[in-house]
């Protein structure tokens, strides 16, 4: 009897859980609008990666590309570096994780991890943060912490786009593109 009561309430505790996290709504009317574009290119990208059949992943068209694995854990890996340095204004350096050592289902939690980061950035951060103004390293270019989740998913989209074209240079069909 005592370890059915323990069941019940194991069950309506994840159940309760679960609702609480479907409710959960941005902190700000800017995580509130990017969201749902955040979570629609989340989305293309895990299709990608998941269309590649992970004997190709070491694919690339030339020498100097990197190969589909490298642009998949490009993706997962900056993601939430760009998230950290660009938008909450935290001072990261680059650690890539090694693509090679790593296969596809190992490179999809990647970028689930690094996808679920930024995810949970637009949920909490505050106005007052999105606000701010921050230096582009590559560009110069000072741009308010709002628009940085911008280049966060232009630069993803970038390199999805190049796996992308990988998947049909290996005459495979492509996940459809759908908004």
């Amino acid at each position: 009897m005592r370890k059915n009561i323990l069941t019940i309430f194991f069950l309506i505790a994840m159940s309760v859980a679960l609702y609480a996290q479907s409710d959960k709504v941005p902190k700000t009317d800017f995580g509130k609008m990017y969201l749902a574009v955040w979570q629609t290119a989340v989305e293309h990208s895990l299709e990608v990666a998941r269309a590649m059949p992970e004997s190709r992943y070491n694919y690339k068209p030339t020498e100097v590309s990197k190969t589909f694995a490298e642009q998949m854990v490009h993706i997962g890996y900056t993601v939430e570096l760009l998230t950290k340095r660009y938008v909450q204004g935290i001072e990261v350096k680059p650690n890539t994780p090694d693509a090679s050592q790593m296969n596809k289902a190992e490179i999809i939690e990647l970028l689930e991890h690094g996808f679920d980061y930024v995810t949970e950035v637009i949920y909490n951060i505050d106005q007052t943060k999105l606000e701010e103004t921050c230096e582009m390293y590559h560009s110069g270019n000072t741009v308010s912490r709002a628009f940085a989740f911008f280049y966060v998913q232009d630069h993803m989209n970038n390199h999805r786009a190049k796996a992308n074209l990988y998947i049909r240079m290996n005459d495979i069909k492509p996940p459809e593109y759908t908004w």
